[in-house]
């Protein structure tokens, strides 16, 4: 039965092009932009991409989990940032306190308040929008007065260099400050520093994507091995070799900028860990359950309140990582920090694919979603297009993608 499911499937055309819709009129976006402008895969350029839109990869994981269990969403994710950054710089900058603890406590404030969400929205049923847009006017009113209005900064540079430095900066220390001076002695660093730069980044991005392909390849034999419907291994093979060609051109175009950011690898710990959690954990798939019919999944024994206990839960927590990964960024802690964090959070999910009524969605599709606004930001700003009409786009792109979801169900129904 699996082996006919895989025959038909590998011959199917109009699935494969519906299922990857958005990956195909993303790469169309990128070319686009690389015409007009001959300067989206400049390597500086593919680095800043990166750094520019962590902390959206990082809440869109999070918000995914609370949009599957019925097309919720948490607008106090912004304010979570500004907070927690807030007390970040309290504790590292004016308390001087070791960054370790200092960021278990921010972790573990950001969890805090996730858990007080949570308690309302899955204990006492009061709606997630409520919630969250009263958590929203709630925490930066308190950070503002963590604050006092004012910007802490700097951090100091071992905080930086967990989220806002380079992988052979990390591991050539001594190198990269002889590179920084003058004279031949810096130069012969500085060339020595720029191949050991390529070799290290290319040699994990053929780590990561054997094992990639090795987790893939597992996966499917287990499913098939089990009678499970699986995906034709034409586009399955064909995906492989995509997202394997893209690491190694990402990789390739970051050695000869810096090397791969920190943050980068923060980033995939946090896209593997809740792709898997999603896809091949009993919980994680009662968040499907939940946002399919969740009058059925209590009926069939799921504990719904514990479920969307722990979205908000979550949600609070990765929260904080965000924080903790933007005041590296911008090496501050401001009252405007964290402003429309939600919405860029939303969009990514949305654009990527998750329904608006929840039930589907997957951590592949919202990372292919923040990529998406990322590029389309950093692309009209090379262009020179102003900001509000930056805006107005990217409101627009949501408007289709969520109008695209709601045809497509109802055309299904029909």
């Amino acid at each position: 039965m699996a082996e006919n499911t895989v025959k038909a499937a590998s011959f199917d055309v109009k699935k494969l092009l519906k299922d990857n819709t958005m990956l195909l009129i993303l790469v169309a976006v990128m070319v686009l932009f690389q015409i007009l402008t001959g300067a989206l895969f400049a390597p500086s350029n593919v680095n800043n991409i990166i750094l520019q839109n962590s902390y959206v990869l990082v809440l869109a994981a999070g918000m995914l989990l609370c949009i599957l269990t019925g097309g919720n969403i948490d607008l106090s994710v912004g304010s979570v940032v500004c907070l927690v950054g807030a007390i970040a710089g309290k504790l590292i900058v004016d308390a001087h306190l070791p960054i370790g603890i200092s960021i278990v406590i921010c972790l573990f404030i950001g969890t805090l308040i996730g858990a007080w969400h949570g308690a309302f929205i899955a204990y006492l049923h009061i709606p997630p929008f409520i919630t969250t847009l009263s958590g929203m006017l709630l925490w930066r009113g308190v950070a503002l007065i963590v604050l006092d209005g004012l910007t802490i900064s700097p951090f100091p540079q071992k905080y930086l260099n967990l989220f806002s430095s380079y992988i052979p900066e990390v591991f050539f220390p001594a190198l990269t400050t002889a590179a920084l001076e003058e004279g031949p002695a810096a130069e012969a660093a500085a060339a020595k520093l720029a191949s050991m730069t390529m070799t290290v980044t290319m040699i994990t991005a053929i780590a990561i994507c054997v094992i990639m392909i090795a987790t893939s390849l597992i996966s499917r034999k287990t499913k098939v091995s089990k009678g499970y419907a699986v995906e034709g291994a034409a586009p399955f093979f064909a995906r492989l070799v995509i997202i394997t060609f893209v690491v190694i051109a990402a990789a390739w175009k970051l050695g000869h900028h810096h090397g791969i950011p920190t943050v980068l690898i923060l980033i995939a710990i946090v896209v593997a860990f809740y792709t898997y959690y999603t896809q091949n954990t009993v919980p994680g798939r009662y968040l499907y359950a939940i946002g399919g019919n969740a009058k059925a999944a209590k009926l069939s024994g799921v504990n719904t309140d514990n479920v969307m206990m722990f979205a908000y839960t979550n949600m609070g927590f990765l929260s904080a990582v965000a924080a903790l990964v933007c005041v590296a960024r911008f090496n501050s802690a401001a009252p405007t920090a964290g402003m429309s964090y939600e919405m860029d959070a939303i969009g990514s999910c949305f654009i990527g694919g998750a329904s608006a009524y929840g039930g589907s969605g997957t951590i592949g599709g919202a990372v292919v979603g923040a990529i998406f606004m990322g590029v389309l930001n950093n692309g009209m700003s090379l262009m020179g297009v102003d900001s509000n009409w930056q805006q107005a786009v990217k409101g627009l792109v949501l408007l289709l993608a969520v109008i695209f979801d709601v045809v497509s169900k109802q055309r299904n129904k029909r």
